[in-house]
């Protein structure tokens, strides 16, 4: 869904049921992050592919945000401070006809320890979104959400 050509100011006399377009965003964001942590129940994170270029997206990600730490709180004040959104944007464009829908918002837990919830969520960019996730699926810090929905198995390796 475009609003216009890139850069392009919105004229509000002409943006016919922004609305609705508005809520439109809001109920894909929302089905994303439910269907997000419904895969998270059932499939280990470290076990999960977001898309098919996951290798080359967290190779991208290591390279332009070295100091990124997956297991901390992030903070988004600086993300989407001048020289974060900046950095982001930079990093995003790599992946405009590379990922589909690549600079939708959509919801993404502030830190991995926790639930979505209202102040553990922080709306960003999907490429944001598989940056951050897929960072911290390698690291198996999202395997605590399967491991939670499925007692039994940690029984039977116990």
């Amino acid at each position: 869904m475009s609003l216009g050509p890139a850069g392009a100011s919105l004229n509000p006399e002409q943006a016919e049921n922004f609305e609705d377009m508005e809520k439109q965003f809001a109920v894909k964001a929302v089905q994303h992050m439910t269907t997000y942590w419904a895969i998270l129940e059932k499939m280990k994170g470290s076990k999960l592919r977001l898309t098919k270029i996951d290798d080359e997206i967290h190779d991208h990600f290591k390279k332009d945000f070295p100091e990124f730490d997956a297991k901390a709180t992030i903070n988004e004040d600086e993300m989407k401070s001048k020289e974060g959104k900046e950095r982001w944007r930079n990093f995003m464009m790599a992946y405009e006809k590379k990922i589909d829908d690549y600079n939708f918002g959509t919801m993404l837990r502030a830190n991995p320890s926790f639930e979505y919830g209202e102040k553990e969520t922080i709306f960003a960019m999907r490429m944001q979104f598989y940056a951050v996730e897929i960072a911290r699926n390698r690291q198996g810090l999202n395997d605590w959400i399967y491991e939670r929905e499925h007692p039994e198995e940690r029984e039977e390796l116990s």
